[in-house]
């Protein structure tokens, strides 16, 4: 009687509806070779707590690409409301531009940069613990699509930064890292789905480094850089020589945005600030962001000097170095390096306002 009592309630519980569990999210993308935009396409998507755990599907077949929550890369469609990602169609020509005028970049999006462009704030909100609407966070995004995502935007695309034939080679970019990833051509096993997850781990870890730096040291640099421009009366009467409190912080950009947004009327040329060592250093202000152009360059015949020979030459104590191109130098102590600033500026012609 027992085992038949056990054996009914046995078969009892096997024919009992069970619970179901909600599937994972899917992420459908290609398969085969992979580039730097889907593999970082991927990865933010998985920074959403909705596709934290997420299966990513890599097929070009239609139909299993039907049963995705989002596809990126793949499907010859753009449409978000559908979560479909793609930019490779004939009639897809989005930019950050296009797709919010307000935003200067008019760089063709990749696959990464339209997942950045749709859920970028909503990632680094939940990343920083930060509200969607806070500042902060604004700057942060607008920083990381210029200095990284939009990078990988134009190389997926073909898009040149310069006109005709470069100088040299760029090789080491992430985005040709990235594609280091996949199986060579000659290799007995063509299998692309270990290196793929090795490539979002590569380009999503740089994109964490990134956000992290940014956040965490460039954006606090803004207020020394700030304090410095306030102050440049008190260090020079020209005005164009800046003291930064504290000696390593990135300060160009901060500068270049800050001359507008204050209002200042006479260019900056020269920063002055301490290295590891305690020595003092004299930059010149560059042209512009990318350029190895300054905007008034230390002087000719101190270039290439050290020591002894340089205060020589120069009639300044305690020199250390100008380098050969003129664009830093060097002094033991901030009243020599000052002083090679506004020596600088006193030969500084109206005809050649800015020597190279």
């Amino acid at each position: 009687m027992l085992r038949t009592f056990l054996c009914v309630r046995s078969v009892t519980r096997s024919l009992m509806p069970r619970s179901k569990r909600p599937r994972p999210a899917r992420i459908g993308t290609h398969g085969g070779t992979f580039h730097c935009d889907d593999a970082l396409a991927c990865f933010l998507l998985k920074l959403l707590p909705s596709y934290k755990d997420a299966e990513i599907i890599r097929t070009r077949d239609p139909e299993l690409l039907s049963g995705c929550d989002v596809v990126v890369d793949v499907g010859g469609e753009y449409d978000p409301q559908k979560h479909r990602y793609d930019h490779h169609q004939r009639s897809f020509g989005e930019s950050m531009h296009s797709l919010k005028p307000e935003k200067p970049w008019q760089t063709k999006l990749s696959s990464a940069g339209l997942v950045y462009f749709h859920f970028g704030t909503q990632i680094l909100a939940t990343r920083l613990g930060l509200k969607e609407e806070d500042p902060v966070l604004h700057v942060l995004y607008d920083k990381l699509y210029e200095n990284f995502v939009e990078e990988i935007d134009a190389i997926d695309n073909g898009i040149s930064q310069w006109d005709g034939e470069p100088r040299y080679a760029m090789t080491t970019n992430v985005s040709a890292r990235v594609g280091y990833l996949n199986p060579r051509w000659n290799d007995k096993d063509q299998d692309t789905e270990a290196g793929f997850r090795k490539a979002m781990e590569l380009v999503g870890t740089e994109f964490l480094d990134r956000l992290d730096y940014y956040h965490c040291a460039w954006l606090p640099a803004r207020s020394l850089v700030e304090e410095a421009i306030q102050e440049r009366f008190k260090v020079d009467p020209s005005g164009e020589i800046l003291v930064l409190a504290q000696g390593g912080c990135p300060w160009k950009e901060h500068l270049f945005s800050l001359e507008q947004v204050l209002d200042v009327e006479k260019p900056l040329k020269f920063i002055l600030y301490t290295d590891l060592g305690g020595q003092w250093r004299v930059q010149c202000v560059p042209a512009g962001l990318r350029t190895f152009q300054n905007r008034l360059s230390l002087l000719e015949e101190w270039r290439g000097l050290r020591d002894e020979e340089l205060s020589r030459v120069s009639g300044i104590p305690g020199c250390i170095f100008v380098h050969s191109s003129g664009f830093i130098g060097g002094n033991h102590t901030k009243e020599g390096a000052l002083e090679m600033a506004r020596k600088t500026l006193a030969q500084q012609t109206e005809s050649s306002p800015s020597s190279s």
